[in-house]
């Protein structure tokens, strides 16, 4: 009774594969094409849609009379006058943006990198030492998120302002405490970004750090080497994707960050890109400016995405 059991499940397992390699994929194409198709519509309705709409704004023309954007939304129309004053406003005689954009990416280097430094080790820790209380200090890198970022940034405020914690501790302490940390210095809107994003490369490299095989590790101590040689040789080169990861996913926002330098300073000395374009986008007669603005900054951000997505096709290559 065996022997036919046997050839019959053979039999069924060679239709199946038969099946993979005939007309099972045309259903399978199509049952995901339907699955993708609601996100696809979504994403269609919410995305490309206004994103054309900047596109003809940014290339529309200016009614003098009310002084608001009319959008031009036929391309072979589109007007080159909002391109051309945003230049002049970056690169011309009278130009007052390219300091800020300098501005906002040093902002953005040093954020980034206080960023790493912070949670590398946080993620390191979590991934290798928390033991059975891994899910409780995975529930309190998630809790932030629960919190809106401007809830988040107004008790910052509060713990920054001339009488908040920070300076009453400053008191006790009996260090100098009269420190009008909101009165628009460079380093409060760079903790500020910080204290925003720095979750955000935490989860990401914990996932990174948690998925390393822990017997390369062992493999690399039974070699004979010390701790610290094990993480520079083996932990820190398989971490370098969920750094990069991390790093991207930071440094996007923060380049078009414009609510923690506005609540934590908003003076002109601190303005980021972020708030030119705000500024614009609410100033009638450039709003045309904000929208090529906003899309040059597009076309900036563009150029890391890329290379992280070369980055990891590269290593999935590698891995392979």
């Amino acid at each position: 009774m065996a022997e036919p059991t046997t050839l019959h499940f053979t039999g069924q397992h060679d239709k199946n594969q038969r099946d993979k390699n005939g007309a099972k994929p045309q259903h399978n194409r199509l049952f995901y094409m339907l699955l993708a198709a609601p996100g696809i519509i979504w994403l269609t309705i919410l995305f490309i849609v206004p994103f054309y709409d900047v596109f003809a704004i940014a290339g529309g023309r200016l009614d003098f009379l009310t002084e608001s954007p009319v959008a031009v939304y036929n391309p072979l129309s589109w007007s080159h006058a909002n391109l051309v004053a945003t230049w002049h406003g970056i690169f011309g005689a009278t130009a007052f943006q390219l300091p800020i954009i300098w501005r906002t990416i040093w902002y953005t280097a040093v954020a980034s990198g206080l960023c790493l430094l912070i949670g590398y080790p946080a993620a390191y820790f979590v991934a290798r030492f928390a033991g059975r209380r891994k899910g409780m200090f995975l529930v309190l890198l998630i809790a932030p998120f629960w919190i809106s970022y401007m809830m988040r940034m107004l008790a910052w405020i509060g713990l920054l302002q001339s009488n908040g914690y920070l300076n009453k501790l400053l008191g006790f302490l009996g260090l100098p405490h009269n420190i009008n940390w909101l009165g628009g210095h460079w380093y409060t809107v760079v903790l500020g970004l910080v204290y925003g994003y720095i979750p955000y490369i935490i989860l990401v490299l914990f996932a990174g750090l948690d998925r390393i095989d822990g017997s390369l590790l062992e493999a690399g101590r039974d070699l004979g080497l010390s701790r610290a040689s094990t993480f520079v040789k083996i932990t820190l080169p398989l971490s370098r994707q969920p750094i990069l990861t991390g790093l991207l996913i930071t440094v996007l926002p923060m380049l078009g960050d414009y609510f923690t330098n506005q609540l934590l300073s908003g003076t002109p000395g601190t303005a980021m890109i972020g708030n030119v374009i705000q500024t614009q986008l609410g100033t009638n007669g450039f709003q045309g400016q904000g929208a090529v603005l906003s899309l040059l900054v597009l076309a900036v951000l563009v150029v890391p995405m890329i290379y992280y997505v070369r980055a990891t096709a590269r290593s999935a290559r590698e891995a392979s």
